[in-house]
Parts: structure tokens; sequence; C-alpha cells
């Protein structure tokens, strides 16, 4: 443990107003973080190594407490629709209210990089009041060698206080919980939340906004590739439930990163050093790479129920939460790249989990369609697992990432677009989700069908294949493919009731056209002609 009054120089903390701190502990990894967390009663051991967490009444993202400041830089350039808004003087309350509260704890500070291509890396430093906090942060963000430790300094400071509790009246946030982003001063206050993930979506949140204008596009996506060197890159589009982490771990390819990249001149980087995986109904048989991370030391659990003897892990008790999760260091994974980068991508994938059983398996997107898509950001959620709740319910987030993109989607659209054609990337929307019928009445698409049509695409086989207009959707689906029979490609042929189906799709096609009417004024007639029920 280091006392901050001898290591203001060379660690800022003085400059960054931490000049009276109890103490402050700097770069401490994973042994002596695991002893101060169990020393302070923060998590309990599991079989195997892990440390095991509990976040309290927070067990996920809270984004409606999340803020940006309000000034001269960002008041043109944020999408307001989407963020909240938090007055300069605001910020200034807040950051005095919490360096005097700081006062009173023991902090840990973590020097990390937030990208993998060193043109466009940002140094961050990260002050949290929980050890565990700091281990998470470690192994989520690309942990620098030890001699660049001696010449660091930050691009952004994170200060994370999680016994912090926020005025609303003072503040100007909306309850004890604040999450605060000045991109002027370059600082993220966090407080009145254990839930880790808001550390690394605040580090997303702010590489999303700095790299548009440097030509580099930031995507919350999965990576894969053919090989280490990074050649047959694919990218990973998809919310939650869709099969994003599932399927980029893929043990014949190698892994670039499960969640955060940037796109830039010289090909795709990994933002983390990291994965940040969820646990529930996690399984050895069916994810065994992120299944061996449960049994590791340094892994960090959250919310995941033990068994009281054996401290073995229940995966499918859900009863603290679904939003279970495993973090872990990239390398833990045996095919991960050691370099978190490859060339430029030859294959886009979107992922869809269509609950209502309407688009195809598969279908190839041009750029045009590509850009609807990823504006769009659509899947579907079950309505429940309750009996008789059968309807399911339509989910539109932008760019597959609405929470984390401060910027309008249209300035990333067009990012997106304008890579895709310069590099001549094959673009895919691939369907997880329901055939034969919508929820309740349908099955969930075949994993298999999914596996051999993913690999078709990235292979290459697909693109050579004949394609069909789908009349629903505008969209070019294959009429065959390798081993798939023919009917299971084009949805209206699994239906029972051809006439439900029409009804079906309509539905659909008029829920796309209303969720994109805000984006209409942003794009051109390409792209609005790339609307389902347009071609």
């Amino acid at each position: 443990m280091h006392q901050a009054g001898s290591f203001d120089a060379a660690f800022g903390a003085e400059s960054f107003g931490l000049e009276s701190l109890k103490n402050v502990s700097y770069n401490l990894e994973a042994p002596p973080l695991y002893e101060e967390a169990l020393r302070r009663g923060e998590v309990v051991i599991a079989r195997g190594g892990p440390l095991v967490a509990e976040t309290g009444a927070h067990t996920g993202r809270s984004p409606n407490d999340k803020f940006i400041v309000r000034d001269a830089l960002t008041d043109a350039s944020i999408w307001w629709d989407n963020s909240g808004a938090m007055t300069p003087e605001s910020f200034d309350k807040l950051y005095a209210d919490m360096l005097a509260h700081a006062k009173k704890l023991n902090l840990f500070a973590q020097d990390l990089y937030g990208g993998a291509d060193p043109s466009h890396r940002l140094k961050v430093r990260v002050f949290t009041e929980y050890a565990w906090h700091s281990l998470f942060i470690r192994n989520l963000l690309i942990r620098p060698q030890r001699s660049e430790l001696e010449s660091f300094v930050a691009d952004l400071t994170i200060v994370d206080l999680p016994s912090f509790r926020a005025d609303p009246a003072r503040h100007g946030c909306r309850s004890e919980t604040v999450i605060a982003i000045d991109f002027s001063r370059k600082l993220v206050l966090i407080g009145g939340t254990s839930y880790a993930g808001e550390i690394k979506k605040a580090v997303f949140t702010y590489l999303n906004y700095v790299l548009p204008a440097k030509r580099v596009l930031p995507m919350h996506c999965s990576a894969n590739a053919d090989t280490d060197k990074g050649g047959g890159a694919a990218l990973f589009f998809g919310l939650s439930g869709t099969g994003k982490t599932t399927l980029s771990a893929d043990a014949s390819r190698c892994l670039i990163g499960d969640d955060e990249h940037g796109w830039g001149e010289e090909g795709i980087f990994n933002f983390e050093g990291g994965c940040y995986a969820k646990a529930i109904k996690l399984s050895r048989e069916a994810e065994p790479e992120i299944f061996a991370t449960s049994e590791r030391f340094g892994s960090i659990m959250e919310n995941v129920v033990l068994d009281p003897v054996t401290r073995a892990p229940d995966f499918d008790d859900d009863s603290k939460t679904e939003n279970t999760r495993i973090a872990y260091p990239l390398d833990f994974i045996a095919n991960a790249s050691a370099t978190g980068r490859a060339g430029h991508p030859t294959s886009i994938v979107m992922l869809t989990c269509d609950a209502f059983g309407v688009l195809p398996p598969i279908s190839k997107l041009d750029p045009a369609q590509a850009m609807y898509h990823f504006l769009s950001g659509y899947t579907a959620k079950v309505a429940g697992t309750e009996k008789g709740v059968s309807e399911p319910q339509a989910t539109f987030s932008t760019c597959f990432g609405a929470p984390f993109m401060p910027r309008h989607p249209s300035e990333y659209g067009n990012l997106l677009r304008e890579l895709i054609a310069l590099h001549g990337v094959d673009c895919w929307l691939l369907n997880t989700g329901w055939s034969g019928g919508k929820y309740g009445v349908g099955r969930r698409m075949p994993i298999r069908l999914t596996r051999a049509l993913l690999r078709a695409a990235l292979n290459g086989s697909l693109a050579k294949t004949k394609f069909r207009a789908d009349p629903s959707f505008g969209l070019l689906a294959p009429q065959s493919a390798p081993g798939i029979e023919s009917d299971l490609l084009d949805p209206i042929k699994t239906w029972a009731s051809k006439e439900e189906f029409a009804e079906t799709a309509k539905k659909l096609v008029g829920m796309f056209r209303k969720n994109f009417v805000k984006f209409e004024p942003f794009v051109d007639r390409a792209v609005m002609g790339a609307q389902p029920g347009v071609r």
C-alpha cells in the first residue's frame, strides 16, 4: 500500500484534487487485490479460485442515471435525445462532494489502456473504492508493461465510489446513483452503484465520442479472424441474447474480442484486454472456453449463486439476477489474439433474434441495407416465460448499442457504410430467432443451422449461391446452402398458416418503419429504399 502524498508527482493524484487522501494503492496486480478484497469482506472465493462479488440493488447498468455535461464542446455534438444533460455547475458540485467523500477512504488506482491500436489508444486512470472493482477493470482493459507506467499520463480519469450518494437537488441528477461524464475535462464520476460494468461502459462511451472525429468507427460488436495474423476478420453486431459472444467464440477461429472494437485506417482493434461474459445458463458442454474461466484464479464472477458447502457455482440460478457475469483477461481464452488487432474485415454479421419468426435465417445486405439495419438495431424478446404468454416484443437499439452512443446514430451509420464500400465487405443479417411460427408456436432456430450458415457466409461459399428477394423485407435470402434443407431458408414455408405468416410479417414491417421515422431526415434515398415494404 502506497501513501498518496509520496506519489502525487508521478501519478497525478494531487493534480486531480486528491491531495488529502488517506491512502491510494497504485497498479496492484491480482494477488494483492485478492488479499485486500477478502480482508475487506467485499468478496468470497469460489471453487477453483475466482472471486465472487454481489452488486446489491444494481445488478446491471443504470442508463437513466447517466449524464453528460452540456457545455460549449458538447452542445452541438451530442445526441441529446438519447443522453441526459448535466450543467457544468452541477458537475462542479458533484466533483467537489465526491472528492470530499474520497478523503475518508482507502482507494485503488489502475493505469490502463483503452484500445489495442497504439495510434488510437486512450490512457485511462481509474480510482476505485473497492479492491474487486480495481481487479475488474484491470481484467477488462489493456494492461501496460511495467516500464510504461513510469511515464503514464492519463487522457481520461474515472472515479468510482459506490458508497457515495448523490443529491438530485444539488447535483442535477435523478437519484442517489449517478454516472456523470465531462468530455471537456476528461473526467467520469460514478457514485451510488456497485455494478462494475459502469466503469468499462464509461470508457466505451468516451471512445464512442472521440473516435469518429478521427475517422475511426467505434462499434459494439465482437470480432474474430481466420488466424492469429488477423486475416479473414469478421465482426458480429448484436444485442443481448442474439448470440454475439457465443458465435464469435469459435475454437476454429482466433478471438479478437467479445464486445467493443474500433475500425480505422489499419483495420480493426479491440478496445479491451478482457471479456465480460454473461454467466446465466453457462455450461461446460455448450461454451467450454468461457466455462473454463469460471474455474481460474483471477476471474471475477458477479451475482453468481454458490453452493454453501462446496462453493461450486450454480449458473442456472437466477435468484439474484439473470445478468450474472464473469470478468476475465482475454488471454484466459486459448485461441484469443495476442495483439487484439486484425486487418479490415471481410465479413460483417448483424445478429437478430426474431421472435416473430418471419425474417429469413440469413440474408445478404448491400451497403444501404447494412446501414438501415445498423441504425435500426432490431431484435425481439419474448414477453416472458409464464404459461400462455406468447406475444413477442420488438426491441430497436440503434447501432446495436444506443446507451453508449453519445453522437447522433447517423454519424456512425454513415461511417460504417463508407467503410463497407471502401473495403468490399460482405454483410449478412443472421436470424437466431424463431422458425415455423412466432414465439409460443414455432421453435428456436436450430443451432446447427445457424452455425452452418455462418460458416458458409464466412468462408465465402454462401455469397456464390442463388438468392431470392424476400417479399416482405426486400432482403436477398439464399435459395440453397450446403447441408441445409431449402425449405428452412424460406420462413413462410415453415409456417402452417400462410395467412398468419403474412399478417405477422406485415405487423413487423410496420414496427420497423415506425421506428425508422426519426432517422429519415438524416439518410439518403438509397437507405430509405432499404426499408421493408419498399422494394
